[in-house]
């Protein structure tokens, strides 16, 4: 692979340059004043929000409020007068906007990981007769391939490990499912969803998308590019909070055949009804299973309200600005063969963050966040920078390019 910060500077650029130039671009950024809607400790440059979101301003209040007034003063009467028992469907419904879905095609609980059993277990079950593979994305995170194997062992289907790039040639008559994620979560590398979804879709098979490192960073467009099945957590860009509960879209086309491998009495047509047989509930509501993690799931709807009146669109031109420059900083601050980026250049290919490859990228994580730098570290090499435009700006890009060639000396 090409390195973009080979030639992300040409000419090369000073160091007071760079930093006139982020002031510049932080005062003319539309979305800068967002910040504010995060509590963020003073002197750090975050760049992991692409594993845990910061916190949004007006989270902690509210679950106060859940806490010593739904909880402590209503008790079990917030389950019938309060918001609790509506807030999959809600919550889910507040959320479509950033993944491109019309309300009622989404339903919020559970984590990530039971989600994704559910949709590939239920898009084997939507497949047509005589299909017996699954391609799963070779790159996948790993819990993402485990899941897969085991629904595929289920589903008496065969998991072909398969990269992205290659699913068109992989395809078959034979193939039931499609699983793949959106933005790779090691080089940030972005997949492309509408010409895969079209190219699985004409081969007949059922797609179910990981949104995990792309919702909330750019827009995805689950309608428009008539994807079957996705998935997704809600901490990482979305800012839910350490383990806020995940989503499941199920497609309104789909979801009356939808046959949930985890029939829980929460997706019950008539929950209370307490009878033997199970009988799904109308629309993305059969997808939930147990009773709602009600303290995670209305922080998140709280954490939800920081996208107020912002667009995905200006969100992703930001993204890639601050990506842009950030790569360009490292190139004139790091000496040249330190690091080489393994995020690919071409926009219509990276998602919202930057990875580069270096020896002993451990111990160099390690020196950056103890210099007020926080990024984070994957094996055996990778350093990744997370970048979430509502509240990381391009003197933090900036900041963080420039620690990093004082570590390289």
């Amino acid at each position: 692979m090409s390195d973009p910060t080979a030639n992300a500077a040409p000419g090369g650029s000073r160091p007071a340059d760079l930093q006139a130039r982020a002031a510049r671009l932080d005062a003319t950024d539309e979305l800068a004043k967002l910040r504010d809607r995060f509590q963020l400790p003073d002197g750090v440059v975050y760049l992991d929000g692409n594993s845990l979101g910061a916190l949004p301003a007006g989270v902690a209040q509210r679950l106060a409020e859940v806490v010593t007034r739904e909880w402590g003063t209503s008790l079990i009467g917030s389950w019938s007068d309060g918001t609790w028992w509506t807030a999959p469907e809600r919550i889910g419904d507040k959320l479509s906007p950033l993944i491109g879905a019309a309300p009622g095609q989404t339903v919020v609980g559970d984590s990530t990981s039971v989600n994704l059993f559910k949709a590939l277990v239920g898009a084997a079950r939507l497949a047509g007769p005589g299909r017996t593979r699954m391609l799963v994305d070779a790159a996948t995170f790993p819990t993402d391939g485990y899941i897969a194997g085991s629904a595929a062992r289920m589903t008496g289907l065969t998991v072909v490990p398969t990269d992205p790039a290659d699913v068109p040639a992989a395809l078959g008559e034979d193939t039931a499912v499609v699983l793949l994620n959106h933005a790779d979560y090691r080089t940030g590398r972005l997949h492309d969803l509408p010409a895969l979804t079209r190219a699985a879709h004409a081969a007949g098979a059922v797609t179910v998308w990981d949104l995990c490192h792309s919702a909330g960073a750019l827009p995805v467009g689950l309608d428009a590019h008539a994807v079957d099945l996705a998935v997704g957590c809600t901490y990482k860009y979305l800012n839910g909070g350490p383990g806020a509960p995940a989503y499941l879209y199920i497609a309104a086309r789909h979801q009356q055949a939808f046959d949930s491998p985890l029939p829980g009495w929460n997706g019950h047509a008539d929950p209370f009804a307490m009878t033997p047989d199970y009988a799904p509930a109308a629309g993305a509501t059969r997808g939930r299973v147990g009773t709602p993690d009600i303290l995670s799931m209305l922080a998140l709807e709280s954490a939800l309200d920081a996208w107020d009146g912002v667009s995905i669109e200006a969100v992703r031109a930001k993204s890639l600005a601050l990506t842009d420059f950030f790569l360009e900083c490292v190139a004139a601050y790091v000496p040249e063969g330190a690091v080489e980026s393994v995020t690919p250049a071409e926009h219509a290919h990276r998602a919202s963050q930057v990875s580069l490859r270096t020896e002993n990228a451990r111990e160099v994580m390690a020196e950056l966040i103890s210099r007020g730098v926080v990024g984070d570290f994957r094996a055996p090499d990778v350093l990744r920078f997370g970048f979430t435009p509502l509240y990381v700006g391009f003197a933090d890009a900036e900041r963080a390019a420039r620690t990093l060639g004082h570590i390289f000396g």
